[in-house]
C-alpha cells in the first residue's frame, strides 16, 4: 500500500469509529493552540483562502498545553489537523499522542519571538533586571538573607529608583507556552542572583523559582492576548506579558520596558541582544494530510517565502524569521512529513 492510501485508510477508519453517519470527512483544515502563534496560522489561513481553491481553515485559540491535549486527543475527523506552541512539545505530550495512535507528526520550527513587558504609552516609563522581574512576580522571594511570602506592594520598594506604583501585572494562565517560557527565561533566571535561593535543595529551589504570586499583584488573564491589552490601556500603571507580535501589533497603543537595559524591538529580537525570546511551531498531524482536502497545500503555503521569509507577510506581523539554511531545512521537512522523534 502506498502512504497516501494508508493515511486515507487510517483516517476513515477513525471517522468511522466515532459513529457519524456519512464517511466523508470535513473539508475544512481545523487548528488549535498558542495564542502567541494564533495571529500568524490566522494570517496564512487568509492568504490560503484567498487562494480560492479550498475553505477557509478554522482556527482556534486555546493556548500550547491546551492545543496539545486536543491535537494529541487521536487521529479522525473529529480531532484537529495541527496545533501552534510557542515552546517544543513536552515529552509528557508526545507519550500522550502516542498512547493515543497519533504516532506520526511533523515538528515545524516557524521562526522566532520575544517576550514583552509592556505597558500604555501614558503610562510610567520602566528598565528592569530579570531579578527584579523575579522580585515582582514570584510567589517567594529573598528577604534579608531569608526566603519568605512576596512582601513587595510597589515598584520602588524592590528598588527606588523604580516607579512609586502598584505592582500590578496581567499574564498568561500556567496551560500557555507564553507562561512556560516567561517562568524559563525570565522568573528562573531572575531567581539565581539570590544566594539564600540557591543554597535550598533542588524541588524547594525549583518551587520557589517558579511559582507566580497569587496575591493580586499577577493575575492570570486568559489566552486571550487581547484582553490584556484593554485592560492595560484601561489602566496606564499596570503591565503585561505576552508575545513580541501583540505588542508589534499594538505600538499606538503600548511601549515595551527594558529588560537587562534593552527594549524589544525587531533589530533587538533578531541580533539576540534583546534576552527574552522563544521559538514558535506548529505540529501537524501526518495521518491526516491526505485525507483533509487542502493540508498538505496550507502546510506548504505556511513555510513559503512569500509568508516566512525574509521579506514575507508574517515578518510584517512581528515574526523574527529563520536564517535562509535554516528556512528550507524547514520547509523540506515540512512539506516532505518528516516525522518528529520523541523529545529529550
Amino acid at each position: 500500500m502506498n502512504n497516501k492510501f494508508i493515511a486515507s485508510l487510517a483516517l476513515g477508519t477513525a471517522i468511522a469509529l466515532t459513529g457519524q453517519a456519512s464517511a466523508q470527512v470535513r473539508d475544512q483544515i481545523q487548528i488549535v493552540g498558542s495564542s502567541t502563534v494564533f495571529p500568524y496560522t490566522q494570517a496564512v489561513a487568509e492568504q490560503f483562502a484567498n487562494m480560492g481553491e479550498f475553505p477557509a481553515p478554522v482556527t482556534e485559540s486555546t493556548g500550547t498545553g491546551g492545543g496539545m491535549k486536543i491535537f494529541c486527543g487521536g487521529v479522525g475527523e473529529q480531532t484537529p489537523d495541527i496545533t501552534g506552541a510557542s515552546r517544543a512539545m513536552k515529552a509528557s505530550e508526545y507519550e500522550l499522542c502516542q498512547s493515543n495512535g497519533v504516532k506520526d507528526v511533523t515538528e515545524v520550527l516557524l521562526g522566532y519571538d520575544a517576550l514583552s513587558f509592556a505597558n500604555a504609552r501614558s503610562g510610567p516609563e520602566l528598565s528592569v533586571s530579570k531579578a527584579q522581574l523575579f522580585q515582582a512576580l514570584a510567589a517567594e522571594v529573598e528577604v534579608d538573607g531569608e526566603v519568605k511570602a512576596n512582601p513587595y506592594k510597589s515598584w520602588n520598594e524592590i528598588d527606588s529608583s523604580l516607579p512609586a506604583e502598584p505592582i500590578l501585572v496581567y499574564g498568561p494562565p500556567p496551560t500557555s507556552g507564553t507562561r512556560d517560557a516567561w517562568v524559563e527565561l525570565v522568573m528562573e533566571e531572575g531567581c539565581g542572583e539570590f544566594e539564600a535561593i540557591k543554597a535550598l535543595d533542588e524541588d524547594r529551589h525549583d518551587e520557589v523559582c517558579q511559582r507566580m504570586r497569587t496575591d493580586g499583584a499577577f493575575v492570570e488573564a486568559g489566552e486571550n492576548d487581547n484582553l490584556i491589552v484593554q485592560r492595560l490601556e484601561t489602566d496606564p500603571t499596570a503591565f503585561g506579558i505576552f508575545g513580541y507580535s501583540f505588542l508589534f501589533e499594538n505600538q499606538d497603543k503600548l511601549k515595551g520596558a527594558a529588560i537587562g537595559g534593552v527594549v524589544p524591538s525587531e533589530d533587538t529580537v533578531l541580533t539576540g541582544e534583546y534576552g527574552v525570546s522563544r521559538p514558535l511551531f506548529i505540529y501537524v498531524k501526518n495521518a491526516h494530510r491526505d485525507a483533509i482536502p487542502g493540508l498538505n497545500e496550507f502546510v506548504a503555503e505556511y513555510v513559503s517565502d512569500g509568508a516566512m521569509g525574509q521579506d514575507g507577510y508574517l515578518i510584517d506581523r512581528g515574526l523574527v524569521p529563520l536564517s535562509a539554511d535554516k528556512l528550507e531545512a524547514t520547509r523540506k521537512s515540512a512539506t516532505e512529513g518528516e516525522t518528529m522523534q520523541a523529545p529529550k
